[in-house]
């Protein structure tokens, strides 16, 4: 799609520019809070994310795509095996290598009911818009992550 196709506005480009910021100032303190109430910071909370959607990682992995040192990541791990959310084992595929696998019963059976409520409102949400306007969404939303990625490589 090129932006010749769709002229904007400069008023609806700032509002949507404010209300992205919002967005993410909003997120960033509700993922603060739920950490809070797992009585982790949110690093790990995020990390402890990283690790299930990942099934496991090495603890290099989840320095290289978190940006922290081994050291921090060692203090995360510590924390998030200290609440039983994930374990360190041998990696199956490299005996030599340790993983840190997720707890993922435990995880999602704590962690699952902050998002109970947040679930069922976005499905409300989801519900309020036609098929191609929710393409258009998923489109829009799917660049954004990429824009970000790139600029968390850099």
């Amino acid at each position: 799609m090129s932006m010749d196709n769709y002229p904007q506005s400069k008023e609806i480009i700032e509002k949507l520019r404010r209300k992205m910021q919002e967005l993410s100032t909003v997120t960033v303190l509700f993922h603060q809070k739920i950490a809070q109430n797992l009585g982790l910071n949110p690093t790990d909370h995020k990390c402890l994310d990283l690790i299930m959607k990942n099934d496991y990682m090495t603890a290099g992995e989840l320095a290289q795509v978190t940006g922290l040192t081994t050291g921090a990541i060692t203090g995360v791990i510590d924390r998030l095996e200290a609440k039983e959310l994930v374990k360190r084992e041998k990696d199956p595929n490299d005996r030599r290598k340790i993983v840190v696998v997720a707890n993922k019963e435990k995880a999602l059976n704590e962690v699952s009911p902050f998002f109970t409520s947040l679930g069922t409102a976005m499905n409300e949400l989801y519900n309020q818009y036609s098929e191609k306007e929710l393409h258009t969404i998923l489109d829009f939303i799917t660049k954004s992550v990429e824009i970000v990625e790139g600029e968390v490589d850099k």
